[in-house]
């Protein structure tokens, strides 16, 4: 029963209508292009099938203009330069030991003031920015705000901040285009911050240059529309195999991200990429990943079908 009324729109509509203050942008934005919705609507892939799919180019030429480019290394900057390219960049060392470690101890404090709680798995903690006004600065960090507002060509909005200190997510290989959607394609972006030194023994990021060029893995690609009532039945394992074949399929190239202290990875909505093992257990595994949408696009969640919850 319990998973019947999960898969029922109506549920999630429910709880969106009183939800209006975080989601009454999107009624501007399904006027603009043409959608008969409520801002408490179920949206997905499937309201877009015949609206024009162009999908949002990173705008290198004009970050490379900006003087906030030239403030990064060589090494960083020719990984900007190749974002279009392989769907990644790397800015080394960007944030000084002192900001990182008062980070860290911003979340030390959060947790033991039980202010967060450890989720999906007890790995994870969600929505730190709503809680430090230390960990609220690293994500709202001016120069790479530029950056990201040039590769969405448009206004990055900070939606949301997830923490990990014991162990990393060890998830595998996935599109954030699935979990945060967003029309146009490509309006979003995520950033891996290394709050301590990564090894490949620490549960570092993996992830497949090139990947994000890929075709967008939506619902219609694992036969998980659903109905205008319910939602698709098949289950997440069923799209993480679908990925699977995917990669043996287009025989692509993984690389890990091993990271020092104060390092970024920026990542584009589509490249897949996902956890490694913790195989140390000896060692920490500190780090946070912040998930940017583009302002002016719709912004939703595939699997769930329901619009993203924004506090602007």
């Amino acid at each position: 029963m319990i998973e019947l009324i999960k898969r029922l729109k109506l549920s999630y509509q429910v709880y969106n209508f009183f939800k209006k203050k975080d989601l009454q942008h999107n009624e501007k934005l399904y006027k603009k292009y043409g959608l008969n919705k409520k801002y408490y609507s179920s949206i997905s892939s499937k309201d877009f099938e015949n609206l024009d799919n162009k999908n949002i180019e990173p705008n290198i030429k004009q970050l490379i203009a900006d003087p906030v480019f030239h403030t990064f290394s060589k090494d960083s900057q020719e990984s900007l330069r190749d974002f279009n390219k392989v769907g990644y960049a790397v800015i080394k060392d960007h944030f000084k030991e002192a900001q990182v470690d008062a980070v860290n101890k911003a979340i030390d404090e959060l947790i033991e003031t039980q202010q967060v709680k450890f989720r999906y798995g007890n790995k994870k903690i969600m929505f730190a920015i709503h809680k430090s006004e230390v960990v609220r600065r690293m994500s709202y960090d001016a120069p790479l705000k530029k950056v990201l507002n040039y590769l969405v060509d448009g206004e990055a909005v900070l939606f949301q901040s997830i923490n990990f200190v014991h162990e990393g997510s060890e998830q595998k290989t996935h599109s954030d285009t699935l979990h945060m959607t967003t029309y146009p394609l490509g309006g979003l972006l995520g950033v891996w911050i290394a709050l301590e030194d990564i090894a490949e023994d620490n549960g570092p990021v993996h992830y497949y240059p090139g990947s994000h060029q890929l075709p967008y893995f939506l619902n219609s690609a694992f036969d998980n529309e659903g109905t205008s009532f319910m939602l698709g039945q098949k289950k997440y394992k069923d799209y993480e195999a679908m990925i699977e074949d995917k990669l043996k399929d287009y025989s692509l190239e993984k690389k890990l991200f091993t990271a020092k202290k104060g390092d970024i990875l920026i990542w584009h909505a589509n490249l897949l990429h996902g956890g490694e093992a913790h195989l140390n257990k000896s060692k920490t595994r500190k780090s946070m990943v912040l998930h940017f949408f583009e302002r002016d696009s719709i912004c939703y969640h595939e699997v769930t079908q329901r619009p993203a919850i924004m506090k602007y």
